[in-house]
């Protein structure tokens, strides 16, 4: 399981080191709860380590906690962020909102509002890592097929959907044409002029799309990832993989690593 980072700064020790218990306590293991006393450690740890979620005071010396979000969010740094304040005035928790916290905390915090309000900054932050993984691995050649199933003929929606869900078992042209009751030759000619693509060249993108969800957000070894798409042996998979993306599937985890969830 791969560690995450949650950051606290606070310039109170006793509030830092206190909001640091509290999650020390709930925490399982998924995380790692580091503290910071000012927005400029803040960036420092930012630099070596990838914060997941931040928590930050919003009144510190030098740096306030709204400064630190711009300052974060120019230097490309974007974790899922809760804001803690001892001041109540609608100005401050307006400007958080605008700068994408996901939560407002006044102090003191209560220990119950606090776990409940970074186990929704873990929920937001899931959906973002999903999203992003959607983004890496978007075939562009298979989302235009999919734009186009809306007036697609009814078999071949129908042989999408079964081709979908079917990536796991041997899927030849002629089964899928059996299924959706078509003979083989114009189902052929059908599914080139309707999806854009012919049907070899749909399978195999279909799974190496799926292939890179895969690798890019599970620990999965390679030739399971190979099986889980279709392929009988590793070799032939990571040759067509690196055919359509130019590296290998190993390559392209590292590659990725960050998206892992």
């Amino acid at each position: 399981m791969i560690t995450k980072n949650i950051l606290i700064v606070d310039d109170e020790p006793r509030t830092r080191h206190g909001l640091q218990r509290t999650l020390e306590s709930w925490n399982n293991g998924e995380f790692t709860i580091l503290t910071a006393e000012s927005g400029m450690e803040v960036m420092r740890i930012a630099e070596k380590n990838k914060i997941h979620i931040l928590l930050s005071d919003i009144r510190m010396p030098e740096m306030s906690g709204l400064q630190l979000l711009k300052n974060m969010k120019e230097r490309g740094f974007s974790p899922v962020v809760i804001v803690i304040s001892a001041y109540s005035e609608f100005k401050y928790a307006q400007e958080a909102l605008r700068l994408g916290v996901v939560n407002y905390l006044l102090k003191p915090i209560d220990k119950k509002k606090l776990i409940e309000a970074v186990e929704e900054a873990i929920t937001v932050m899931q959906k973002q890592v999903r999203a992003g993984v959607i983004e890496k691995v978007v075939d562009e050649k298979i989302v235009n097929t999919n734009n186009k199933m809306d007036s697609a003929k009814d078999p071949i929606r129908k042989a999408i959907t079964y081709i979908d869900q079917h990536l796991k078992d041997e899927l030849t042209l002629k089964d899928v044409a059996s299924h959706v009751h078509l003979n083989p030759s114009y189902f052929s000619v059908l599914f080139k002029e309707q999806a854009n693509l012919n049907f070899s060249e749909y399978v195999t993108r279909r799974r190496i799309q799926r292939a890179k969800e895969l690798v890019v957000s599970t620990n999965l070894p390679i030739n399971e990832i190979a099986e889980e798409v279709g392929y009988k042996t590793s070799k032939y998979f990571i040759k067509i993989f690196k055919e359509i993306e130019g590296i290998t599937p190993s390559t392209y985890r590292k590659t990725n690593d960050d998206s892992v969830f």
